[in-house]
């Protein structure tokens, strides 16, 4: 038998950063996002070498190890060890078994899209179609985020593995103890439409690691610092104003939502902004942007720009013009799924 799956990557609208400890412990988080048509697979299936296969194809990497060699340490093949052990270790009964596992993404590491949650959210699924695992979209999400945050100590808030299980336009609250609710919108068709035609995905080619970013943004939260409190509590609010502009159709208050958050971002942590980033940001007020973002933590990766329709291809040609891809892209309404071959 041979299980196959897949995740959805997000864009996060509004918010981003409040989904992340201590923050949401203490003052409870808000998060407005949506996944896109592009996403992280995994394949499972039986290894009939009786050792553990795990094959990182962007990397181009392949580990074979024996079962009881299996471990966490870094290295391309982290996160597949990640899933591997806790399934086996406290799902399985410590039963772990040879299998070969591939994974894959649409998206680079450090892309701003969630894309490591991502990939986890996909194994997990995978693994749970595997082994006949009853998992619902909240037991996905918080075994993702348990695997990647506890098991394997790696920075980051909790709305992408959420986002991957559930897909969609969703709006999220985060609280202590992981609670945390998924709001699920029903947006309508028009405005759907225009939000795609709206929006324009632009990859810088500069990946980032976003552990450092958050790094800092929780350490500022912890000592108190007032002006990343104060933005973070305006993030949060402004997720509730991007939700009910979503609702209305009202995409002129969408677009300075976005552009408010985005500046409110930037003073959560230094490393959010950058050179590069302030260059490509008045190019592209210069050629029709109306808002404009980086998705993810900062520093690089993608970055959003929202603009009339009727712009659309002007500005696309001014990015282009600065080296980056443009990514064609569309919102799914659907989350992470698995399925069996033979």
């Amino acid at each position: 038998m041979i299980v196959r799956s897949r995740a959805p990557l997000r864009l996060g609208l509004a918010g981003g950063g409040t989904d992340v400890s201590p923050f949401s412990d203490q003052h409870g988080g808000f998060v407005m996002n949506v996944t896109i048509d592009k996403f992280a697979y995994a394949t499972i299936a039986p290894s009939p070498s009786g050792k553990v296969e795990f094959h990182a194809m962007d990397a181009d990497s392949v580990q074979v190890l024996d079962p009881a060699e299996v471990d966490i340490s870094p290295g391309p093949q982290q996160l597949m060890r990640g899933v591997y052990l806790h399934v086996a270790d406290r799902l399985l009964g410590g039963r772990r078994p040879p299998l070969r596992i591939r994974a894959h993404s649409d998206a680079p590491p450090g892309s701003g899209l969630g894309s490591s949650s991502t990939m986890v959210v996909a194994l997990v699924t995978a693994f749970a179609e595997f082994f006949g695992l009853a998992l619902g979209e909240y037991e996905i999400a918080q075994l993702a985020y348990d695997i990647e945050r506890k098991d394997l100590q790696l920075a980051g808030g909790k709305q992408d593995q959420y986002a991957a299980a559930f897909g969609g336009f969703n709006f999220m609250e985060f609280y202590a103890g992981d609670r945390v609710i998924v709001n699920p919108l029903r947006i309508k068709e028009w405005i759907w439409n225009e939000l795609e035609a709206s929006l324009v995905l632009y990859f810088t080619g500069v990946s980032r690691a976003s552990a450092k970013i958050i790094d800092e943004q929780s350490r500022n939260i912890r000592e108190g610092r007032s002006d990343s409190l104060d933005a973070m509590h305006r993030l949060k609010q402004e997720a509730v104003q991007m939700k009910e502009a979503l609702l209305r159709g009202d995409l002129s208050r969408f677009a300075s939502v976005m552009q408010s958050g985005w500046q409110a971002k930037k003073q959560t942590a230094s490393s959010i902004a950058n050179p590069m980033i302030d260059e490509l940001e008045k190019l592209a007020f210069a050629n029709g942007a109306l808002a404009t973002k980086v998705s993810g933590a900062g520093g690089g990766g993608f970055m959003m720009f929202f603009c009339d329709p009727a712009e659309r291809v002007r500005l696309v040609r001014a990015l282009r013009g600065a080296g980056g891809t443009i990514y064609d892209t569309h919102f799914t309404p659907h989350g992470a799924s698995s399925w069996k071959i033979g």
